[in-house]
């Protein structure tokens, strides 16, 4: 591609979308950046502290169980308060939390705190995918959604090559300097993003009245959405719990993983912009089928890889899924949710991936300890294709998404479009 037709590629690809939305992707990718405790957490615990693999596994583990707790609840606080007062409240609690556990010394305060970071972090993704959908316009959320999982993956890998240097200075210094960019999340928010869930009328706040939990719960065709994002979230965990255990036992170094494993990183970062102006109007019925059967053969075939070169090509595969899926998977969710009730229905979206964050480390480890790596990635095969299968029965006929203005307040700074 010459680099004309480049520039015009990434012009199309991020032009058109509202100013609002370009700031929530900045905070997106400054909190990104600053994910440092995530990275280092376990040698922090084990070579810092001095505590065993299994404390710091517990501690991981309480982390995710934080995550689950707070998906709907902040689904919840999303639909009533508001998606920027949520954003508010979960980025400062979660730079108070991580702050706090920096300088936590005992085993129990460690674990305590952690639990509550896993909450306040996780808080803030119903609200952002909510904020996301009420300000584009249908067309263009695969775009966005796209545009801001890169950001997640940039921020990410940048952030994993940081907080090495900066573990070997100083620990505690991750803990801050985490603290003090989600504080600048926050401030972001705070400054140039106004509230953008729907005014009601008085119809739609009756509406908005009978949306509960109970609700998205007795909502059939979403929950089955729901337990297929699980199968497929289970399946792309294995990246960072099954496979770095699975190549240790095969007699391959952290450092062979963190080659396999950079691929991963290298590839979202790389396509997903172009692959964005791919998957911008095709079914996203064949995407999510293709996607689930790449993600579930990907890992199946890493039980033929014997050297690195092989992992990496098994990561190219399960990867390509991963790009696919992200984005086509969050515009789904945001079709099938009422547009009073997007935060709850949010909610339990991102409770498919923090439960499957839960148990993705006990299902692998026990598979690998009694029957072997070769049977987890049997298992993946199969889950990628019965989730394919899943998406194909579900989504034969979906609803018409049906625009509904946005109103923003007169100082907005700038014409938002109708989602």
């Amino acid at each position: 591609m010459s680099p004309a037709r480049a520039r015009r590629a990434v012009r199309e690809s991020v032009s058109g979308l509202p100013r609002e939305f370009w700031w929530l992707w900045t905070s997106t990718l400054v909190n990104r950046l600053g994910a440092f405790v995530a990275t280092f957490m376990a040698l922090y615990l084990t070579l810092d502290r001095g505590y065993s693999a299994s404390y710091a596994g517990l501690v991981a583990s309480l982390h995710g169980l934080g995550g689950v707790v707070s998906s709907l609840g902040a689904g919840v606080m999303a639909d009533r308060l508001g998606r920027r007062p949520t954003l508010l409240i979960a980025q400062t609690a979660t730079a108070a939390s991580v702050a706090l556990l920096g300088f936590m010394t005992t085993p129990a305060a460690i674990a305590a705190v952690a639990f509550v970071v896993g909450m306040a972090s996780n808080a803030s993704r119903p609200a952002v995918q909510a904020m996301m959908a009420d300000i584009v316009r249908p067309e263009d959320r695969v775009r966005a959604f796209s545009l801001n999982y890169w950001a997640i993956n940039l921020g990410f890998a940048v952030s994993s090559m940081a907080a090495g240097f900066i573990a070997e200075f100083s620990y505690l210094a991750g803990f801050l300097i985490e603290a003090g960019m989600t504080l600048v999340c926050a401030v972001v928010v705070f400054a140039k993003l106004p509230e953008s869930r729907p005014t009601a009328t008085a119809r739609q706040a009756e509406a908005e009245a009978a949306v509960r939990l109970g609700t998205v719960l007795r909502d059939r065709r979403y929950m089955a959405v729901v337990g297929l994002s699980f199968l497929v979230a289970l399946v792309f965990q294995q990246g960072s719990v099954g496979l770095p255990v699975a190549m240790g036992r095969a007699g391959f170094s952290p450092a062979d993983y963190g080659l396999a494993i950079a691929v991963n990183g290298v590839l979202i970062v790389a396509l997903q912009i172009p692959v964005t102006r791919f998957l911008e109007h095709r079914d996203p019925r064949t995407l999510l089928v293709a996607s689930s059967l790449l993600a579930g053969y990907g890992f199946g075939l890493t039980a033929f890889a014997g050297s690195v070169g092989v992992f990496m090509l098994t990561v190219c595969v399960w990867t390509l899924a991963e790009i696919v899926n992200a984005p086509t998977q969050t515009g789904l969710v945001v079709r099938l949710s009422p547009v009073h009730g997007r935060g709850r229905y949010q909610g339990m979206y991102t409770l498919s991936w923090s439960v499957a964050a839960l148990v993705a480390p006990l299902m692998s480890g026990a598979v690998i300890d009694r029957l072997g790596a070769e049977w987890l990635w049997g298992m993946c095969a199969v889950v990628g294709s019965a989730a394919g299968l899943g998406y194909g029965v579900l989504m034969r006929r979906l609803p018409r998404e049906h625009p509904a203005p946005v109103p923003l307040p007169a100082d907005a700074g700038a014409e938002v479009r109708t989602a």
